[in-house]
């Protein structure tokens, strides 16, 4: 699904314009951001959890010479889904 497939689900869904639907998905996507910047978890409960790990720095290697590099230290966003979206996608239900 892209982004204007998922604008157009929304709009849809909630019965709103195309316009009001782009808007929300641009502010639900700043909210997210502003929010992991923070280095604050969101939680939608049942849905997931977005939030940010810190990935260590590493040796690796270059896969066009096979020369060994110095991967960086970095903070990645992640994301956990929630027991509702497992089993609606059908994961293992407890």
């Amino acid at each position: 699904m892209t982004k204007a497939e998922l604008v157009e689900a929304i709009r849809a869904g909630a019965g709103i314009g195309k316009g009001q639907a782009e808007s929300a998905v641009e502010a639900f996507q700043n909210a997210v951001i502003k929010c992991l910047k923070k280095g604050d978890k969101l939680t939608l409960t049942g849905f997931g959890t977005f939030g940010v790990t810190s990935r260590k720095a590493r040796m690796g290697r270059n896969p066009q010479t096979g020369e060994a590099i110095k991967i960086k230290a970095a903070k990645v966003p992640k994301f956990t889904p929630g027991k509702v979206l497992k089993e609606a996608i059908g994961g293992k239900k407890k």
